[in-house]
């Protein structure tokens, strides 16, 4: 029998008395290459009615460090989180293509860094939160990847580079995983470990999980007790299937936004 994976830390996030609402969004993977999608998130941080928003990852489609924030695309969203965050709460947990976001950019905008996983405890709820991507256990080659790029060795190895090395190996990696990806449809990719996705909303004392990475929303019980809720990703790019989605927490419980028609 297979050992358990270890438990990470469940760190805490307490919704101050005055929230009314929390929005939830991940995998709108920015880029210049998606205009439409980066207006509608524009647009949702200017207009949104909740008073904090939680980026649960992979809000870029990449990200080579905070010192690419000053010129062009990167510009342009770091000054609309800080425009955002001089009014609201905003927080940002690391996903799978923008590891390297990092407390420089995020300081700098007023973005709040959320550990993965963190507890949101909000309007008498404890709810757990991931990008979702540590929970695909079985994607093996992936964990790997995944332990090798978080390692500060690495880390410090790569943003040592120059900037047009980095945006090179970034193309490579991104190729790599279009590659693995093509012939797939969104259904056959590797989901998140579920009896694990148990074991941490156990520990925890969280009886709903939502996370973002898979790109197939829906509310799913995983066992008695205990449900997941994933967020959609966005693509306003796409016009074969335009989407966008946030998902609202309120005293009242969570609803899903619809953003697009």
């Amino acid at each position: 029998m297979p050992t358990p994976s270890p438990l990470p830390t469940f760190w805490e996030l307490v919704a101050p008395a005055d929230w009314t609402a929390v929005d939830l969004i991940s995998d709108l993977h920015l880029s210049a290459q998606t205009p439409r999608t980066f207006e509608a998130w524009a647009a949702h941080l200017r207009s949104t009615p909740a008073s904090a928003v939680i980026i649960l990852g992979d809000l870029f489609e990449v990200w080579i460090g905070d010192d690419a924030r000053h010129e062009g695309f990167e510009a342009q969203c770091a000054d609309v989180l800080a425009e955002a965050a001089s009014r609201l709460t905003v927080a940002f947990m690391c996903g799978n293509r923008d590891f390297l976001v990092g407390g420089e950019m995020l300081r700098e905008c007023g973005v709040r860094a959320l550990p993965d996983p963190t507890v949101l405890v909000a309007f008498g709820e404890r709810l757990l939160l991931s990008h979702g991507d540590a929970l695909c256990l079985d994607d093996r080659e992936y964990q790997q990847f995944r332990a090798q790029v978080r390692s500060l060795a690495w880390q410090r190895e790569f943003l040592g580079r120059p900037l047009e090395q980095r945006h090179a190996l970034a193309r490579a990696m991104r190729h790599h995983s279009e590659q693995c990806k093509r012939g797939k449809a969104v259904e056959d990719w590797v989901d998140i470990d579920k009896g694990t996705a148990v074991r941490w909303m156990h520990e925890a004392s969280t009886p709903t999980l939502i996370h973002g990475h898979t790109h197939r929303p829906q509310h799913e019980d995983l066992a008695p007790g205990f449900v997941r809720e994933v967020l959609s990703d966005w693509d306003l790019d796409d016009a074969r299937q335009p989407r966008a989605e946030v998902m609202r927490l309120r005293r009242s419980g969570l609803a899903r936004v619809p953003l697009a028609g």
